[in-house]
């Protein structure tokens, strides 16, 4: 385990490996499930900000569902996550010409229209981040609907720390990662693998 300021990082962080294969799981992660990505309580804020912008690319079902229900809801934990359509889907999904489940958030975002990208729990997966007293505590998710992303950064040998380095910078900034950076490129000679560092 690595710590660094108030983050506690599992060792699976920075010894395993991932890059998302959207098309070998054809976006499972955002239509399977029994509960939604969790949510900050500002990006439940930004959420209704952000659905005139997002509501063009969501299916039906998926506006009624919002329209009842609101843009999240609470969790069975008692914290907010997005809304699921027929329990297991999240609303805010469309499908692209290929079939695949994207994040309309994220369309949005790319055309320019909003600043606002996709929730970080999303973002950062399959690192999910609990809260401690003090700290929190990084940790790789393991779901069997990602074992094609598994076997493809293998292939590349891309780390989890670097698939999601983005959004580990979104979220904690950019010393704190060039700080696991160099902790990680001293303890592996093959932590510098350059596919997956965008």
């Amino acid at each position: 385990m690595i710590i660094i300021g108030k983050t506690l990082i599992s060792d699976e962080i920075y010894t395993e490996h991932f890059v998302c294969d959207l098309k070998a799981c054809k976006g499972a992660c955002c239509v399977e499930g029994d509960a939604g990505a969790p949510l900050t309580r500002e990006e439940t804020q930004i959420l209704e900000k952000i659905f005139p912008f997002v509501k063009p690319y969501l299916s039906d079902k998926s506006i009624r569902e919002m329209m009842k229900e609101g843009f999240w809801e609470m969790g069975i934990d008692g914290e907010p996550v997005t809304p699921l359509v027929d329990g297991a889907q999240c609303a805010y999904v469309f499908y692209d010409e290929e079939g695949v489940a994207r994040c309309a958030i994220e369309k949005v975002w790319e055309e320019g229209l909003i600043d606002f990208q996709k929730p970080l729990s999303c973002h950062l997966y399959p690192i999910r981040i609990s809260q401690l007293e003090n700290h929190d505590a990084l940790n790789y998710h393991r779901w069997h609907i990602c074992n094609a992303a598994v076997k493809k950064g293998r292939k590349h040998k891309v780390r989890i720390f670097r698939c999601v380095k983005d959004a580990l910078i979104r979220k904690y900034g950019q010393d704190w990662y060039d700080e696991l950076d160099a902790y990680i490129n001293i303890a592996f000679e093959d932590g510098t693998s350059t596919i997956g560092q965008g």
